[in-house]
């Protein structure tokens, strides 16, 4: 009975219209080359607000699907991925777009996104309740290893140079101690400011490090439109054809595995999971296969693998609160603001909550590929709009988000300057998500160490490394920190190599 009062839920008009809403809006941010799925959640942080947690979520969760998604979009139409998670799909969309094989190329990109989000649902609805056990087990040592281990994930969240993430990861943590002592009280680095006696606002940061700082970066190419000639021939069809199924459906079955395990590796993300997959494709065709000319199992194994890592990367999120990607660090803001904390209290005490918003998040994925189908021979009209049409609505959506957050300028301020830094962030090559982790789980380190350091009656380090679940994340910590040092030391060594070669 209450499965079926779970559903009924999920289908009242208020949540369906949160993930109409959210899928629409997830599909123009994702074509337009620029707008991310970070920028997206960011943006329409502030709008739910006011709205039951519910729908809320559904909005939020509808919308980064979606957008991981539309990217595909610009990335089969221009060869400019629309988000990094569908950088692998350029390769072969683009070549069948060129042939006027759009129209195939959308089919199997809808039919395989649409597969690769079910297959990820279901992991999250069947993986997350029992791992949230783990959660009742934790005191002030487990929660500080988690922020540790979860710190880690910075090296991989670094868009490539592990020493700019770990810089930008320090000064979110620095950031997140700004504000009121726990313990004294004493104002710390507030500067006689009482605006930020309670700290940084997460939501003003969020928005500008994301979305304002984007817009700054697209003033650069201000009036940058692309023409395309005519990339539709013949009928248009919703769904691929019974060969084109047989010959993709053991790539979408093993890219839809290869996509849910790495979404749960906290920091891999969307476009990590979509090139292994490729790979992974390419490896298991025949010699004769037409990668990078055209190959609709390119675009399967792409489009499977990035929409099957988002909900898998809200498994660690929901129950340790350790987030799987960037945009699972916004919604785990999200969770925080609408009063939810990541663990067992989701699946017991926010049961039909959480359940609603899991199950919802499957609907959605379904949603998508009905209205993308729909909408997608009009899409080529869409990505071509030019980031001057684009720039004056993310700038004032950026301003009246961080307004609606409390009828404060400060707020605004506070985005203004963080998308100040942020588009400085991005000129020097520093990604912002780093910093956003930091400022997340900055206190909760914090707090995990002050109240271990209480309660600790022998040495401290004794005491945090004192349960096997601390010894695991301690274990997990390590095991991060190598394999961030063997991506950076295998990224430095092609480089040389490049060079070698040039």
């Amino acid at each position: 009975m209450e499965a079926l009062a779970i559903i009924a839920d999920v289908l009242t008009p208020g949540n369906l219209l949160a993930m109409l809403v959210g899928v629409v809006g997830g599909l123009c941010i994702g074509s337009l080359p620029g707008l991310t799925a970070n920028l997206g959640v960011a943006l329409l942080l502030p709008v739910t607000f006011k709205m039951d947690v519910t729908p809320a979520l559904l909005m939020l969760m509808s919308l980064y699907t979606s957008a991981i998604y539309g990217g595909s979009f610009s990335a089969i139409l221009l060869h400019t991925p629309g988000t990094s998670a569908s950088a692998a799909t350029a390769i072969d969309g683009f070549a069948l777009t060129r042939k006027g094989e759009f129209n195939k190329a959308i089919r199997i990109s809808t039919f395989a996104s649409v597969t690769g989000g079910v297959a990820s649902a279901l992991a999250l609805l069947l993986i997350a309740p029992p791992l949230s056990y783990l959660s009742l087990k934790f005191g002030p040592a487990e929660y500080f290893m988690l922020a540790v281990f979860g710190l880690t994930v910075i090296g991989t969240l670094a868009s490539g140079n592990m020493v700019k993430g770990l810089i930008a990861g320090a000064v979110g943590l620095f950031l997140s101690t700004v504000g009121l002592d726990l313990d004294s009280g004493i104002p710390r680095y507030a500067f006689g400011s009482t605006e930020v006696h309670g700290g940084i606002g997460f939501v003003p940061a969020v928005i500008g490090l994301f979305s304002l700082s984007q817009a700054l970066l697209m003033c650069e190419e201000a009036h940058r439109s692309i023409q395309l000639t005519d990339v539709i021939k013949g009928a248009w069809r919703y769904l691929p054809t019974w060969d084109e199924f047989r010959r993709i459906r053991m790539t979408v079955g093993r890219s839809s595995i290869i996509g849910i395990i790495v979404g749960i590796l906290p920091g891999a993300g969307g476009d990590i999971g979509s090139w292994v997959a490729y790979n992974e494709a390419k490896r298991f065709a025949s010699k004769d296969s037409e990668f990078g000319k055209g190959s609709i199992l390119g675009i399967a194994a792409s489009e499977t693998a990035n929409n099957a890592t988002t909900g898998s990367a809200l498994i660690p999120l929901l129950t340790l609160g350790i987030p799987g990607s960037a945009t699972a660090a916004v919604l785990l803001g999200a969770l925080i603001i609408h009063g939810l904390l990541p663990g067992r209290t989701l699946f017991t005490e926010h049961a039909h909550v959480t359940y609603t918003v899991i199950m919802g998040f499957l609907l959605a994925n379904l949603l998508m590929g009905v209205i993308g189908m729909t909408v997608g021979r009009y899409m080529n009209h869409v990505t071509r709009l030019p980031n001057s049409s684009l720039i004056p609505g993310v700038v004032m959506l950026s301003i009246v988000g961080s307004y609606s957050l409390g009828n404060n300028l400060f707020d605004v301020y506070t985005m203004l300057a963080f998308g100040g830094i942020g588009y400085l962030m991005r000129k020097g090559g520093f990604a912002p998500a780093p910093m956003v982790l930091g400022l997340i789980l900055g206190p909760i380190a914090e707090t995990g160490f002050r109240q271990a350091a209480v309660l600790a009656k022998g040495p401290l380090l004794v005491y945090i490394l004192g349960s096997p679940i601390s010894m695991v994340l301690f274990a997990l910590t390590l095991l991060s920190i190598a394999s961030a040092l063997y991506l950076e030391i295998k990224r430095i060594r092609s480089i040389r190599q490049e060079h070698a070669d040039a």
